[in-house]
């Protein structure tokens, strides 16, 4: 049985969709464009405490391209899907990394994406981050 509050929040998703608004919070943490980098955001949800929020997203690197030292305001856990990149986080050893390994970037630890690959890369990151705060700075 759908509640008048049940209908209104449907109404409300229903429309935010329509209009494109459905991850205003997640398109507002999202940085500007980054030439040869894209983040589509899979997932979203508030938490795992207040004033944070977990995003899923899908991070394609274009094949000959290297990413700028960012920062985020959280933790960034990562799996490679397809391809390679090459990784240097702040303190540790530089990595390279194949589909099927796995990392972790601690919060605020400049990192990048180094040497350019000549294959697209795709990784599967979650980032644990402040809410209303960039999701990556450049570093």
């Amino acid at each position: 049985m759908l509640t008048r509050r049940g209908l209104a929040g449907f109404t409300a998703c229903a429309i935010c969709a329509a209009t494109g608004l459905v991850a205003t919070a997640a398109s507002a943490q999202t940085p500007a464009a980054t030439a040869g980098l894209t983040r589509k955001i899979l997932s979203q949800i508030d938490g795992p405490t207040p004033g944070y929020v977990t995003l899923i997203a899908e991070v394609t690197i274009d094949a000959g391209n290297v990413v700028a030292r960012h920062t985020h305001p959280g933790i960034e856990t990562g799996y490679v899907i397809e391809g390679s990149i090459e990784l240097p986080i702040e303190g540790q050893p530089t990595r390279t990394l194949k589909a099927g390994d796995a990392f972790q970037v601690p919060v605020g630890t400049p990192h990048a994406g180094g040497k350019a690959s000549d294959t697209k890369a795709r990784v599967l990151s979650t980032y644990v981050v402040e809410k209303g705060k960039p999701l990556a700075s450049p570093a």
